[in-house]
């Protein structure tokens, strides 16, 4: 078996992590896997990216073009858009390659056109880590019963205050005409799976839930004091942790309710002294006005980092309105951290209520101020949910645990997929 997997990146954001993560995972188990990127920033030799200065070149005018075609829309929709109209030759590539199947990830910022995809004529095998693949350039969108992910983008169901072209129905409609015969999907969480089922574009398509992959040998509990020592954050004391990258400016991030949050708890009685650590940005000029002191680190991407970081904090809050599977959560709890989230979307996949985590109702910063009084006034308590984090861990999201669900799914597509198009 010879997968190679297709992404935008090797690294960067989430998605790209992800599917770097399965490609380990799969080197791991002794499969001959590839993978094929827009955007290289590792040093993997089984990635590849563009090899020469004019594909590199040409890589790097994709976005800014798709850019300026994506401006023909206005949208009150925040969340990122990708209309991936620009061509490629990358179909004829994967057919010519010597894989058996692809495994498409995130394809958003031109990583190929609509009809390039559906050009593909080897089984394919699509990770879903957004709604973008069944909704028309967002990859997020609301959920509700009436979303027009759900019943078909039509002139008459547009936001009447979207204005412009209507790029969203173009797309969508792009969609259904190239993508005939359906792929092998895969989403990491039961939300996004129920997502796509009820969706008009992919409803009654093959799929399975599998989770991300996460090295847990990597992401593993350490000692805390080495680990504060080692940041430079307060020894004393509980650390409340979160992730910063864009939470101001994305409202489905659940910035403004983390902040409600915690401006309920400054009001509670704390028997010890408690400090925020906001990772992903540097401290913002001016600083916002937060009811808590907080240590803002900056960027951090790597996963030795990342994992000192998880084992100094008491709790990783997650604050989202809308997720996938994020792993902030998954390797927060692989290394013991108990987390904090909503009872929304893909979180209850991550977490466990009063197991592993707390999950507080939807978007009701008072419950999320309770759950963070319910997991720092207790140690024993919490160090009880993060044992309990770590074993659940390693049961689901081992990599050679989901390297070997994913054989299967890729066995399947060969089997009953010989072609696509």
């Amino acid at each position: 078996m010879t997968p190679l997997l297709v992404s935008n990146s090797d690294g960067g954001g989430g998605a790209a992590r992800a599917a770097t993560r399965l490609h380990r995972a799969l080197l791991g188990q002794g499969i001959h896997a590839r993978m094929r990127v827009r955007h290289k920033t590792g040093d993997e030799p089984s990635a590849e990216g563009s090899g020469n200065w004019h594909g590199k070149l040409a890589d790097r005018l994709r976005l800014p073009m798709g850019d300026l075609y994506k401006r023909l829309q206005r949208t009150t929709n925040t969340a990122p858009h990708s209309a991936n109209r620009m061509p490629s030759r990358w179909a004829r590539l994967l057919d010519t390659s010597n894989a058996d199947v692809i495994n498409l990830h995130w394809l958003g910022d031109e990583t190929m056109s609509i009809a390039d995809i559906g050009r593909i004529r080897k089984p394919i095998v699509w990770t879903l880590h957004d709604m973008w693949p069944f909704c028309g350039t967002e990859h997020y969108a609301d959920d509700s019963p009436t979303a027009r992910w759900r019943r078909g983008y039509t002139a008459d169901n547009r936001n009447p205050a979207d204005t412009g072209i209507d790029l969203d129905r173009l797309a969508w409609h792009d969609k259904r005409q190239a993508w005939r015969r359906p792929m092998l999907l895969v989403a990491p969480s039961n939300w996004l799976a129920a997502c796509a089922r009820g969706s008009a574009l992919m409803s009654g398509w093959p799929l399975t839930v599998i989770p991300n992959a996460l090295d847990t040998g990597l992401y593993k509990p350490l000692d805390r004091t080495f680990c504060r020592h080692a940041l430079d954050l307060p020894q004393d004391g509980r650390l409340i942790l979160f992730g910063a990258l864009g939470g101001g400016q994305d409202p489905r991030k659940g910035y403004d309710l983390l902040l409600g949050a915690l401006a309920r708890l400054r009001l509670q009685t704390m028997q010890e002294k408690v400090t925020c650590v906001a990772f992903g940005a540097s401290q913002p000029s001016p600083p916002p006005e937060l009811p808590l002191p907080v240590r803002w680190l900056g960027r951090i991407q790597d996963d030795f980092s990342l994992a000192l970081l998880y084992n100094a904090a008491d709790v990783t809050v997650v604050p989202s309105r809308q997720e996938n599977l994020p792993q902030v959560a998954t390797e927060a709890q692989a290394c013991g951290c108990p987390v904090l989230a909503f009872d929304c979307t893909g979180l209850p996949d991550a977490v466990l209520h009063r197991h592993t985590g707390y999950l507080a109702r939807p978007y009701d910063p008072d419950d999320l101020a309770e759950g963070l009084r319910w997991l720092l006034d207790d140690e024993d308590r919490r160090r009880s949910l993060g044992v309990a984090a770590r074993q659940r861990a390693v049961l689901l999201w081992h990599p050679d645990i989901v390297a070997k669900q994913y054989l299967e799914v890729y066995r399947q597509a060969v089997d009953s997929l010989p072609t696509n198009g």
